[in-house]
């Protein structure tokens, strides 16, 4: 293996879910600004919007997209800028 090639500065961090407020402690190289406090031990503190814990194709829950709504959402606000 090369040397001096990988970073020196793998800690465990704790990643946390904010949908579900689900967490899991992992080795990384992150910057975090937070700290959080589990089972005693202080570790960084990232904040993700989804993981596999709360994703709809892991988790098997879809959910419904109105897309028509959105379509007319975007025509209302939008529409034909053409016309004058």
């Amino acid at each position: 293996m090369k040397k001096d090639i990988h970073p020196s500065n793998y800690r465990e961090v704790v990643f946390k879910d904010m949908s579900n407020d689900e967490i899991f402690i992992t080795r990384s190289t992150i910057a975090a600004k937070e700290t959080i406090e589990v089972d005693g031990v202080t570790y960084p503190l990232v904040k993700l919007e989804i993981t596999s814990s709360s994703h709809p194709f892991f988790t098997g829950k879809q959910k419904l997209v109105d897309t028509a709504g959105r379509v007319d959402k975007f025509m209302n606000r939008y529409g034909n800028r053409k016309k004058k």
